[in-house]
């Protein structure tokens, strides 16, 4: 979110919230506290019998690597988030320490923090449910759309109309034209709402009316310019759960 540089002074973010949220993310047992181990570093509780530290700034982890061997667990990789610094390529730690960029590995959508797996790598619960949102309300492969007020479930997508989302997904909220979204989705309609139009003899029937009823929910359209995007139903209400004061 672009923020003036006369503001930046007067924003801090809610850390307690981040943590709570990215806690949420990684499936941490409620029952599992999060621990302060000072300046700047938490430990947020075991994911799936691995520990996981968030810390402010990796440098920290580099020059007192005594705090990865206080939450090491036998048989278990210890899970670090940082923000992702300026210089770092590749792998930053050695053997038994997976890193997960906070820009890279998580997103942030309508309320919530959602984790993103590596490139190729298949989360267990994903093959349990293929439902389960990853990208916001959309699930891996965006064939399925999750919204609180649908009375009917999963939302199943259409592979062009999964394609679409996906297409706008990727561009992050930044309106776009519908030649680029469609271009970008692999199809040859330059219109989106093609793929979502609901014929008339399907217009009562729920499977058929989820997808148009997900395009008008979450897809914010500027007629006149021509440009479309994702939109965040939730974001005014988010509002109410940050909260910001100065460093």
């Amino acid at each position: 979110m672009a923020v003036a540089a006369d503001d930046v002074a007067g924003l801090r973010l809610d850390e307690d919230w981040l943590r709570q949220k990215l806690r949420l993310a990684l499936e941490i047992e409620s029952r599992d506290g999060v621990d302060d181990l000072g300046g700047g570093v938490w430990r947020l509780g075991d994911s799936r019998r691995s520990p996981v530290l968030l810390a402010r700034d990796i440098v920290r982890l580099w020059r007192e690597p005594a705090l990865l061997d206080r939450v090491r667990v036998a048989g278990g990789d210890i899970r670090v988030i940082t923000p992702k610094p300026r210089e770092t390529r590749g792998t930053p730690f050695g053997a038994g320490v997976e890193w997960l960029a906070l820009e890279d590995r998580f997103a942030f959508y309508g309320g919530g923090i959602s984790f993103i797996g590596a490139p190729g790598e298949r989360d267990p619960m994903q093959a349990v449910d293929p439902t389960m949102p990853v990208h916001g309300p959309f699930s891996a492969a965006f064939k399925f759309v999750m919204l609180p007020d649908w009375p009917h479930g999963p939302i199943r997508c259409t592979d062009g109309q999964a394609a679409v989302f996906k297409s706008l997904w990727s561009f992050k909220g930044e309106p776009m034209t519908a030649e680029r979204i469609m271009q970008r989705a692999g199809l040859e309609s330059d219109k989106l709402i093609d793929l979502f139009k609901i014929k008339a003899r399907d217009k009562h029937n729920a499977d058929a009316a989820g997808p148009k009823y997900a395009y008008d929910k979450l897809v914010t359209r500027n007629k006149r310019e021509g440009l479309y995007w994702i939109s965040c139903p939730d974001a005014h209400a988010e509002t109410k759960e940050i909260q910001y004061a100065s460093e």
